[in-house]
Protein backbone atom coordinates (compact mmCIF):
# COMPACT_ATOMS: atom_id res chain seq x y z
CA UNK A 1 0.00 0.00 0.00
CA UNK A 2 1.58 3.26 -1.42
CA UNK A 3 0.67 5.84 1.86
CA UNK A 4 0.17 9.71 1.50
CA UNK A 5 1.49 10.91 4.55
CA UNK A 6 0.97 15.05 4.91
CA UNK A 7 3.81 16.98 7.16
CA UNK A 8 1.91 19.60 9.37
CA UNK A 9 5.48 21.64 9.24
CA UNK A 10 7.54 23.92 7.18
CA UNK A 11 11.28 25.09 6.11
CA UNK A 12 14.00 22.25 6.81
CA UNK A 13 11.82 19.45 9.03
CA UNK A 14 9.49 19.20 6.30
CA UNK A 15 12.03 18.94 3.85
CA UNK A 16 13.74 15.88 5.98
CA UNK A 17 11.03 14.39 6.74
CA UNK A 18 9.82 14.25 3.35
CA UNK A 19 13.01 12.23 1.92
CA UNK A 20 12.45 9.47 4.73
CA UNK A 21 8.87 9.41 3.09
CA UNK A 22 10.24 8.84 -0.37
CA UNK A 23 12.73 6.26 0.57
CA UNK A 24 10.00 4.15 2.02
CA UNK A 25 7.95 4.82 -1.45
CA UNK A 26 4.95 6.73 0.26
CA UNK A 27 4.03 10.07 -0.76
CA UNK A 28 5.26 13.26 1.20
CA UNK A 29 2.08 15.92 1.21
CA UNK A 30 2.52 19.14 2.47
CA UNK A 31 0.77 22.24 3.70
CA UNK A 32 1.80 25.91 3.15
CA UNK A 33 0.63 29.84 4.33
CA UNK A 34 0.08 32.59 2.39
CA UNK A 35 3.73 33.94 4.04
CA UNK A 36 5.53 30.50 2.65
CA UNK A 37 3.63 30.57 -1.25
CA UNK A 38 7.44 30.49 -2.19
CA UNK A 39 8.81 28.17 0.04
CA UNK A 40 11.55 26.03 -0.90
CA UNK A 41 9.45 22.69 1.15
CA UNK A 42 6.74 22.86 -1.16
CA UNK A 43 9.39 22.03 -3.92
CA UNK A 44 9.36 18.48 -2.06
CA UNK A 45 5.75 17.67 -1.85
CA UNK A 46 3.92 15.53 -4.33
CA UNK A 47 0.94 17.97 -3.46
CA UNK A 48 0.05 20.36 -0.77
CA UNK A 49 -2.66 23.00 0.43
CA UNK A 50 -2.63 26.45 1.90
CA UNK A 51 -3.63 26.63 5.72
CA UNK A 52 -4.53 30.29 7.13
CA UNK A 53 -1.93 28.75 10.05
CA UNK A 54 0.36 26.01 11.00
CA UNK A 55 -1.65 26.30 14.59
CA UNK A 56 -4.81 26.44 13.27
CA UNK A 57 -5.75 22.57 14.07
CA UNK A 58 -8.85 22.54 12.14
CA UNK A 59 -7.53 23.62 9.05
CA UNK A 60 -4.44 21.79 9.31
CA UNK A 61 -6.64 18.89 9.30
CA UNK A 62 -8.90 19.27 6.20
CA UNK A 63 -5.51 20.03 4.41
CA UNK A 64 -5.25 16.58 5.29
CA UNK A 65 -9.18 15.53 4.23
CA UNK A 66 -8.50 17.87 0.86
CA UNK A 67 -5.47 16.30 0.28
CA UNK A 68 -6.39 12.19 0.72
CA UNK A 69 -3.84 11.73 3.14
CA UNK A 70 -3.57 8.48 5.21
CA UNK A 71 -1.10 9.60 7.97
CA UNK A 72 -0.21 12.99 9.54
CA UNK A 73 4.07 13.98 10.55
CA UNK A 74 3.25 17.19 12.74
CA UNK A 75 7.82 17.27 12.86
CA UNK A 76 8.14 19.37 15.71
CA UNK A 77 7.09 23.41 17.05
CA UNK A 78 3.92 24.18 16.45
CA UNK A 79 0.68 21.29 17.31
CA UNK A 80 4.01 18.52 17.53
CA UNK A 81 3.02 18.13 21.45
CA UNK A 82 -0.18 19.22 21.19
CA UNK A 83 -2.64 16.25 22.74
CA UNK A 84 -5.66 17.86 21.57
CA UNK A 85 -3.99 17.69 17.79
CA UNK A 86 -3.01 14.51 17.92
CA UNK A 87 -6.25 12.95 19.49
CA UNK A 88 -8.48 15.03 16.97
CA UNK A 89 -6.04 13.51 14.18
CA UNK A 90 -6.77 10.19 15.17
CA UNK A 91 -10.42 10.69 15.74
CA UNK A 92 -10.92 12.00 12.02
CA UNK A 93 -9.66 8.52 10.77
CA UNK A 94 -5.35 9.03 10.41
CA UNK A 95 -2.63 8.10 11.67
CA UNK A 96 -0.60 10.01 13.88
CA UNK A 97 2.83 9.54 13.66
CA UNK A 98 3.83 10.44 17.14
CA UNK A 99 3.15 8.90 20.50
CA UNK A 100 -0.49 8.70 21.86
CA UNK A 101 -2.37 11.67 23.27
CA UNK A 102 -2.46 10.57 26.33
CA UNK A 103 1.72 9.81 26.40
CA UNK A 104 1.78 13.50 25.22
CA UNK A 105 -0.26 14.68 27.69
CA UNK A 106 1.70 13.27 30.39
CA UNK A 107 4.87 14.33 29.26
CA UNK A 108 3.90 17.88 28.75
CA UNK A 109 2.42 18.04 32.32
CA UNK A 110 6.04 18.32 34.48
CA UNK A 111 4.98 17.52 37.45
CA UNK A 112 3.26 14.28 36.58
CA UNK A 113 6.47 13.47 34.67
CA UNK A 114 8.46 13.77 37.24
CA UNK A 115 6.16 11.74 39.91
CA UNK A 116 6.05 8.91 37.00
CA UNK A 117 9.88 9.42 37.33
CA UNK A 118 10.30 8.74 40.91
CA UNK A 119 7.41 5.57 40.65
CA UNK A 120 9.93 3.94 37.98
CA UNK A 121 13.24 4.89 40.16
CA UNK A 122 14.44 7.66 38.23
CA UNK A 123 16.51 9.91 40.03
CA UNK A 124 14.87 13.60 40.11
CA UNK A 125 15.87 16.55 41.87
CA UNK A 126 13.46 17.46 45.29
CA UNK A 127 10.20 20.13 43.67
CA UNK A 128 7.36 21.71 45.09
CA UNK A 129 4.21 22.92 43.21
CA UNK A 130 3.92 27.16 43.77
CA UNK A 131 0.79 29.06 44.30
CA UNK A 132 2.53 32.05 45.38
CA UNK A 133 5.75 33.89 46.06
CA UNK A 134 5.91 32.86 49.88
CA UNK A 135 5.93 29.17 48.39
CA UNK A 136 9.17 30.10 46.40
CA UNK A 137 10.57 31.01 50.10
CA UNK A 138 9.73 28.23 51.83
CA UNK A 139 10.85 25.51 49.49
CA UNK A 140 14.64 27.86 49.72
CA UNK A 141 14.15 27.33 53.16
CA UNK A 142 14.80 23.76 52.77
CA UNK A 143 16.81 23.26 49.81
CA UNK A 144 18.93 26.93 50.04
CA UNK A 145 19.30 29.80 47.10
CA UNK A 146 19.34 29.78 44.20
CA UNK A 147 15.95 27.76 42.88
CA UNK A 148 14.62 27.56 39.78
CA UNK A 149 11.24 28.62 38.89
CA UNK A 150 9.50 26.79 36.01
CA UNK A 151 6.26 26.48 34.15
CA UNK A 152 4.25 22.70 34.58
CA UNK A 153 3.51 22.89 30.66
CA UNK A 154 6.96 24.62 29.76
CA UNK A 155 9.05 23.89 26.24
CA UNK A 156 11.52 26.04 24.86
CA UNK A 157 12.86 27.85 28.14
CA UNK A 158 9.63 29.91 28.45
CA UNK A 159 8.38 30.20 32.04
CA UNK A 160 11.92 30.07 33.27
CA UNK A 161 13.52 31.75 36.12
CA UNK A 162 16.58 31.48 38.54
CA UNK A 163 15.86 33.17 41.57
CA UNK A 164 18.64 33.95 44.10
CA UNK A 165 16.83 35.38 47.04
CA UNK A 166 13.38 36.09 48.61
CA UNK A 167 13.17 39.20 47.34
CA UNK A 168 14.13 38.01 43.45
CA UNK A 169 10.89 35.63 44.45
CA UNK A 170 8.42 38.31 44.28
CA UNK A 171 9.82 40.07 41.37
CA UNK A 172 9.83 36.90 39.42
CA UNK A 173 7.25 34.88 40.19
CA UNK A 174 4.39 37.09 38.21
CA UNK A 175 6.72 37.70 35.66
CA UNK A 176 7.00 33.57 35.42
CA UNK A 177 3.52 33.17 35.60
CA UNK A 178 2.26 35.49 32.75
CA UNK A 179 4.59 34.06 30.72
CA UNK A 180 3.29 30.97 31.56
CA UNK A 181 -0.05 31.50 30.80
CA UNK A 182 0.50 33.61 27.72
CA UNK A 183 2.64 30.71 25.94
CA UNK A 184 1.06 27.63 27.53
CA UNK A 185 -2.70 28.49 28.34
CA UNK A 186 -1.17 27.06 31.84
CA UNK A 187 -0.23 29.37 34.74
CA UNK A 188 0.90 26.58 36.96
CA UNK A 189 4.43 26.82 38.09
CA UNK A 190 6.94 24.38 40.37
CA UNK A 191 10.23 24.87 42.05
CA UNK A 192 13.39 22.78 42.08
CA UNK A 193 16.80 23.89 43.31
CA UNK A 194 19.19 25.09 40.76
CA UNK A 195 22.34 23.27 39.80
CA UNK A 196 25.02 25.90 39.18
CA UNK A 197 26.97 24.17 36.08
CA UNK A 198 25.02 21.17 34.75
CA UNK A 199 25.34 19.59 31.52
CA UNK A 200 22.25 19.21 29.82
CA UNK A 201 21.76 15.46 28.69
CA UNK A 202 18.78 13.79 26.60
CA UNK A 203 18.34 10.28 25.75
CA UNK A 204 17.11 9.30 22.26
CA UNK A 205 14.32 6.91 22.70
CA UNK A 206 12.23 4.44 20.07
CA UNK A 207 9.82 2.23 20.84
CA UNK A 208 6.47 0.25 20.95
CA UNK A 209 4.93 0.08 24.02
CA UNK A 210 6.74 -3.09 24.55
CA UNK A 211 10.27 -3.00 22.83
CA UNK A 212 11.96 0.52 23.93
CA UNK A 213 15.49 0.85 22.99
CA UNK A 214 17.75 4.05 23.49
CA UNK A 215 19.69 5.45 20.73
CA UNK A 216 22.56 7.01 23.42
CA UNK A 217 22.66 10.47 24.08
CA UNK A 218 23.40 14.02 22.93
CA UNK A 219 24.90 16.58 24.43
CA UNK A 220 23.13 20.35 24.14
CA UNK A 221 24.65 22.43 26.77
CA UNK A 222 25.37 24.85 24.81
CA UNK A 223 22.74 27.41 25.09
CA UNK A 224 21.30 31.36 25.07
CA UNK A 225 18.51 32.06 27.57
CA UNK A 226 17.69 28.17 27.38
CA UNK A 227 17.13 27.96 23.85
CA UNK A 228 19.82 25.07 22.22
CA UNK A 229 23.19 26.24 19.36
CA UNK A 230 25.05 23.66 19.38
CA UNK A 231 24.45 19.89 19.83
CA UNK A 232 26.07 16.76 20.09
CA UNK A 233 26.37 13.27 20.09
CA UNK A 234 27.64 11.35 22.20
CA UNK A 235 28.44 13.75 25.20
CA UNK A 236 32.31 13.98 25.63
CA UNK A 237 31.27 14.38 29.55
CA UNK A 238 29.60 10.95 30.44
CA UNK A 239 32.07 7.77 31.29
CA UNK A 240 31.07 4.30 30.29
CA UNK A 241 29.89 3.58 33.70
CA UNK A 242 27.18 7.12 34.01
CA UNK A 243 26.29 6.38 30.38
CA UNK A 244 24.64 3.12 30.39
CA UNK A 245 23.29 4.03 34.17
CA UNK A 246 21.66 7.61 32.72
CA UNK A 247 20.21 5.28 29.41
CA UNK A 248 19.27 2.28 31.23
CA UNK A 249 17.24 4.95 33.79
CA UNK A 250 15.17 6.25 30.53
CA UNK A 251 14.52 3.50 28.76
CA UNK A 252 13.33 2.20 32.57
CA UNK A 253 10.90 5.20 32.83
CA UNK A 254 9.73 4.69 28.90
CA UNK A 255 9.03 1.30 29.40
CA UNK A 256 7.24 2.67 32.60
CA UNK A 257 4.45 5.12 30.93
CA UNK A 258 3.97 2.44 27.90
CA UNK A 259 6.21 5.59 25.41
CA UNK A 260 5.17 4.55 21.38
CA UNK A 261 6.95 6.35 18.89
CA UNK A 262 10.43 8.36 19.09
CA UNK A 263 11.09 10.71 22.29
CA UNK A 264 13.75 11.90 24.40
CA UNK A 265 14.44 11.72 28.28
CA UNK A 266 15.68 14.84 29.75
CA UNK A 267 18.54 14.95 32.25
CA UNK A 268 20.56 17.61 34.02
CA UNK A 269 24.00 16.03 34.81
CA UNK A 270 26.01 17.74 37.46
CA UNK A 271 29.11 18.05 36.56
CA UNK A 272 30.82 18.46 40.03
CA UNK A 273 28.96 15.64 41.63
CA UNK A 274 28.44 13.59 38.81
CA UNK A 275 25.21 12.58 39.64
CA UNK A 276 22.10 13.18 37.08
CA UNK A 277 18.29 14.03 37.53
CA UNK A 278 15.55 13.26 35.51
CA UNK A 279 14.18 16.73 33.87
CA UNK A 280 11.24 16.41 31.43
CA UNK A 281 10.06 13.87 28.36
CA UNK A 282 9.64 15.55 24.77
CA UNK A 283 7.79 14.05 23.44
CA UNK A 284 8.32 14.51 19.57
CA UNK A 285 10.88 14.44 17.21
CA UNK A 286 14.21 16.86 18.51
CA UNK A 287 15.72 19.12 16.40
CA UNK A 288 19.09 17.80 16.74
CA UNK A 289 18.05 14.04 15.81
CA UNK A 290 20.54 13.93 12.92
CA UNK A 291 23.67 13.65 15.39
CA UNK A 292 22.13 10.58 16.63
CA UNK A 293 21.64 9.18 13.25
CA UNK A 294 25.28 9.47 12.31
CA UNK A 295 26.61 8.12 15.19
CA UNK A 296 24.25 5.06 15.15
CA UNK A 297 22.95 4.76 11.80
CA UNK A 298 19.04 4.45 12.44
CA UNK A 299 17.00 6.88 10.47
CA UNK A 300 14.97 8.08 13.21
CA UNK A 301 12.29 9.53 10.90
CA UNK A 302 11.90 6.46 9.20
CA UNK A 303 11.35 4.36 12.15
CA UNK A 304 8.89 6.95 13.67
CA UNK A 305 6.55 6.24 10.19
CA UNK A 306 7.39 2.55 10.56
CA UNK A 307 6.14 2.13 14.19
CA UNK A 308 3.05 4.51 13.44
CA UNK A 309 1.98 2.45 10.22
CA UNK A 310 2.94 -1.36 11.04
CA UNK A 311 2.89 -0.69 15.01
CA UNK A 312 5.92 -2.46 15.87
CA UNK A 313 9.86 -1.84 16.53
CA UNK A 314 11.97 -4.24 14.98
CA UNK A 315 14.77 -2.92 16.02
CA UNK A 316 16.70 -4.39 19.53
CA UNK A 317 18.68 -2.73 21.77
CA UNK A 318 22.05 -5.16 20.82
CA UNK A 319 21.65 -3.96 17.35
CA UNK A 320 22.50 -0.13 18.60
CA UNK A 321 26.33 1.03 19.07
CA UNK A 322 28.12 4.14 18.86
CA UNK A 323 30.39 5.15 15.83
CA UNK A 324 32.37 8.02 16.22
CA UNK A 325 31.51 11.61 17.32
CA UNK A 326 28.56 14.14 15.30
CA UNK A 327 28.24 17.72 16.51
CA UNK A 328 25.37 19.59 14.86
CA UNK A 329 24.98 23.53 14.31
CA UNK A 330 21.85 25.71 13.90
CA UNK A 331 22.30 28.22 11.37
CA UNK A 332 19.80 31.11 12.43
CA UNK A 333 19.19 34.26 10.64
CA UNK A 334 19.65 36.61 13.02
CA UNK A 335 22.24 38.83 14.28
CA UNK A 336 25.13 36.94 15.52
CA UNK A 337 25.65 39.46 18.67
CA UNK A 338 22.55 40.22 19.52
CA UNK A 339 20.95 37.44 18.75
CA UNK A 340 17.79 39.54 16.88
CA UNK A 341 15.60 38.06 14.30
CA UNK A 342 17.46 39.14 10.46
CA UNK A 343 14.45 38.66 8.04
CA UNK A 344 15.27 39.18 4.53
CA UNK A 345 15.82 37.56 0.87
CA UNK A 346 18.80 35.36 0.35
CA UNK A 347 20.76 36.46 -2.30
CA UNK A 348 23.84 34.05 -2.41
CA UNK A 349 23.67 30.66 -0.98
CA UNK A 350 26.32 27.83 -1.01
CA UNK A 351 26.34 24.78 1.22
CA UNK A 352 29.58 23.18 2.65
CA UNK A 353 29.82 19.72 1.91
CA UNK A 354 32.77 16.71 1.46
CA UNK A 355 33.40 13.77 3.80
CA UNK A 356 31.03 13.78 7.01
CA UNK A 357 29.14 16.69 5.94
CA UNK A 358 25.58 17.03 5.83
CA UNK A 359 22.77 19.88 5.97
CA UNK A 360 19.70 19.89 6.83
CA UNK A 361 17.97 23.10 5.00
CA UNK A 362 15.03 25.20 3.97
CA UNK A 363 16.49 27.46 2.30
CA UNK A 364 17.96 28.18 -1.37
CA UNK A 365 19.57 31.60 -3.32
CA UNK A 366 16.31 33.71 -3.62
CA UNK A 367 14.27 32.34 -0.66
CA UNK A 368 13.00 34.63 1.31
CA UNK A 369 12.94 34.24 5.28
CA UNK A 370 10.27 35.64 7.05
CA UNK A 371 10.62 37.20 10.38
CA UNK A 372 6.52 35.37 11.52
CA UNK A 373 8.80 32.24 12.48
CA UNK A 374 11.12 30.79 14.08
CA UNK A 375 14.78 32.17 12.31
CA UNK A 376 15.99 28.63 11.91
CA UNK A 377 16.98 28.54 8.16
CA UNK A 378 19.00 25.43 8.22
CA UNK A 379 20.91 22.41 10.11
CA UNK A 380 24.90 22.15 9.48
CA UNK A 381 25.84 18.56 10.79
CA UNK A 382 29.11 16.62 10.56
CA UNK A 383 30.44 12.99 11.32
CA UNK A 384 33.98 12.76 12.97
CA UNK A 385 35.70 9.36 13.36
CA UNK A 386 36.64 10.95 17.07
CA UNK A 387 35.46 14.47 18.59
CA UNK A 388 38.66 16.26 17.56
CA UNK A 389 38.12 15.67 14.09
CA UNK A 390 34.22 16.77 14.20
CA UNK A 391 35.28 19.86 15.29
CA UNK A 392 37.75 20.35 12.77
CA UNK A 393 35.34 19.43 9.78
CA UNK A 394 32.69 21.73 11.94
CA UNK A 395 35.25 24.38 11.50
CA UNK A 396 35.63 23.55 7.93
CA UNK A 397 32.29 23.45 6.85
CA UNK A 398 31.32 26.59 8.86
CA UNK A 399 33.91 28.33 6.77
CA UNK A 400 32.65 27.23 3.72
CA UNK A 401 29.18 28.05 3.85
CA UNK A 402 28.15 31.26 2.59
CA UNK A 403 24.57 33.13 2.54
CA UNK A 404 24.18 36.45 1.85
CA UNK A 405 21.62 39.29 1.67
CA UNK A 406 21.02 38.28 5.55
CA UNK A 407 22.77 37.98 8.58
CA UNK A 408 23.32 34.99 10.26
CA UNK A 409 24.30 33.41 13.59
CA UNK A 410 27.56 31.50 12.00
CA UNK A 411 30.19 33.87 13.29
CA UNK A 412 28.91 32.84 16.87
CA UNK A 413 29.07 29.23 15.98
CA UNK A 414 32.88 29.75 14.87
CA UNK A 415 33.72 31.29 18.34
CA UNK A 416 32.09 28.61 20.35
CA UNK A 417 33.41 25.85 18.08
CA UNK A 418 37.21 27.54 18.31
CA UNK A 419 36.28 28.05 22.26
CA UNK A 420 39.03 26.14 24.54
CA UNK A 421 36.72 25.14 27.07
CA UNK A 422 34.23 23.78 24.12
CA UNK A 423 37.21 21.78 22.69
CA UNK A 424 37.89 20.24 25.98
CA UNK A 425 34.60 19.16 26.50
CA UNK A 426 34.49 20.96 29.70
CA UNK A 427 31.29 23.37 28.72
CA UNK A 428 27.54 23.89 30.41
CA UNK A 429 24.14 25.66 29.98
CA UNK A 430 26.36 28.47 31.33
CA UNK A 431 28.83 28.66 28.61
CA UNK A 432 27.69 31.84 27.09
CA UNK A 433 27.03 33.37 30.52
CA UNK A 434 30.26 32.44 31.54
CA UNK A 435 32.40 33.59 28.68
CA UNK A 436 30.16 35.78 26.59
CA UNK A 437 32.90 38.98 26.81
CA UNK A 438 35.44 36.25 25.16
CA UNK A 439 33.02 35.16 22.47
CA UNK A 440 31.89 38.89 21.23
CA UNK A 441 35.60 39.85 20.95
CA UNK A 442 36.17 37.13 18.82
CA UNK A 443 33.33 37.86 16.72
CA UNK A 444 34.12 41.84 16.15
CA UNK A 445 37.76 41.45 15.92
CA UNK A 446 37.30 38.69 12.82
CA UNK A 447 34.11 41.05 11.78
CA UNK A 448 36.16 43.92 11.43
CA UNK A 449 39.27 41.99 10.17
CA UNK A 450 37.07 40.36 7.35
CA UNK A 451 35.61 44.36 6.17
CA UNK A 452 39.17 45.23 6.92
CA UNK A 453 40.12 43.56 3.99
CA UNK A 454 37.25 43.92 1.81
CA UNK A 455 37.74 47.36 1.88
CA UNK A 456 41.28 47.22 1.45
CA UNK A 457 41.41 44.94 -2.03
CA UNK A 458 38.21 47.27 -3.23
CA UNK A 459 40.25 50.24 -2.39
CA UNK A 460 43.35 48.88 -4.62
CA UNK A 461 40.73 48.36 -7.28
CA UNK A 462 37.88 51.64 -7.07
CA UNK A 463 38.25 55.27 -7.10
CA UNK A 464 35.84 55.68 -5.66
CA UNK A 465 35.86 54.49 -2.50
CA UNK A 466 39.86 55.08 -2.26
CA UNK A 467 38.88 59.07 -2.43
CA UNK A 468 36.79 58.18 0.85
CA UNK A 469 39.48 56.37 2.22
CA UNK A 470 41.31 59.89 3.32
CA UNK A 471 42.70 59.77 6.57
CA UNK A 472 42.69 56.88 9.25
CA UNK A 473 39.53 58.20 11.35
CA UNK A 474 37.63 58.65 8.18
CA UNK A 475 38.74 54.91 7.11
CA UNK A 476 36.94 53.72 10.81
CA UNK A 477 34.47 55.58 10.47
CA UNK A 478 33.54 54.29 6.99
CA UNK A 479 34.61 50.70 8.54
CA UNK A 480 32.22 51.01 11.26
CA UNK A 481 29.26 52.55 9.94
CA UNK A 482 29.32 50.53 6.51
CA UNK A 483 25.77 48.67 6.07
CA UNK A 484 25.37 44.76 5.12
CA UNK A 485 24.30 45.95 1.72
CA UNK A 486 27.02 47.65 1.12
CA UNK A 487 29.88 44.66 2.22
CA UNK A 488 27.77 42.54 -0.37
CA UNK A 489 28.63 45.53 -3.05
CA UNK A 490 32.72 45.73 -1.71
CA UNK A 491 32.85 41.64 -1.95
CA UNK A 492 31.77 41.65 -5.70
CA UNK A 493 34.51 44.32 -6.57
CA UNK A 494 36.73 42.49 -4.39
CA UNK A 495 36.69 39.31 -5.96
CA UNK A 496 37.34 40.74 -9.70
CA UNK A 497 40.26 42.51 -8.39
CA UNK A 498 41.22 39.15 -6.46
CA UNK A 499 40.80 37.03 -9.56
CA UNK A 500 42.46 39.86 -12.13
CA UNK A 501 45.47 40.16 -9.35
CA UNK A 502 45.98 36.41 -9.30
CA UNK A 503 45.70 36.45 -13.15
CA UNK A 504 42.90 33.96 -12.60
CA UNK A 505 40.92 35.96 -15.65
CA UNK A 506 41.84 38.15 -17.70
CA UNK A 507 39.88 42.08 -17.85
CA UNK A 508 39.21 40.43 -21.27
CA UNK A 509 36.92 37.51 -19.90
CA UNK A 510 35.33 39.97 -16.93
CA UNK A 511 33.98 42.47 -20.14
CA UNK A 512 32.58 39.49 -21.76
CA UNK A 513 30.96 37.74 -18.43
CA UNK A 514 29.23 41.45 -18.51
CA UNK A 515 27.94 41.20 -21.70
Amino acid sequence: MTLRIMIANRGEIAIRIARSIRELGYVPLGIYTSIDKNSLHRKFMNEDYEVSNYLDMDDVINAAIELGADAIHPGYGFLSENPVFAKKVVEKGFIFIGPSPEVMELAGDKVRAKKKAVEAGVPTLPWMNVNDPKDIVEFAKDHGYPVMLKAVGGAGGMGIRIIRNSEEAEKYYEQARKEAENAFKDARLYVEPYVENPKHIEVQILGDGDNIIHLYERDCSIQRRHQKIIEEAPSPALTPKIRKSLTEDAVKLMKYIGYINAGTVEMLYDLKHKKYYFMEINARLQVEHPVTEFITGVDIVKQQIIIATEGVLTLKQRQISIRGHSIEARINAENPLTLMPSPGTITYYIEPSGPGVRVDSGVASNSFVPGEYNPLISKLIVWGSNRLEAINRMKRALNEYVISGIQTNIPLLKAIIEHPVFIKGKHTTRFLEKYWNDIEETIRKKEILHMAILITLAYKGNAKIRSKLISGSRYAAYLNGIEHTRIESIKRRAWIYWALIRGRVSRKQLRRRKR
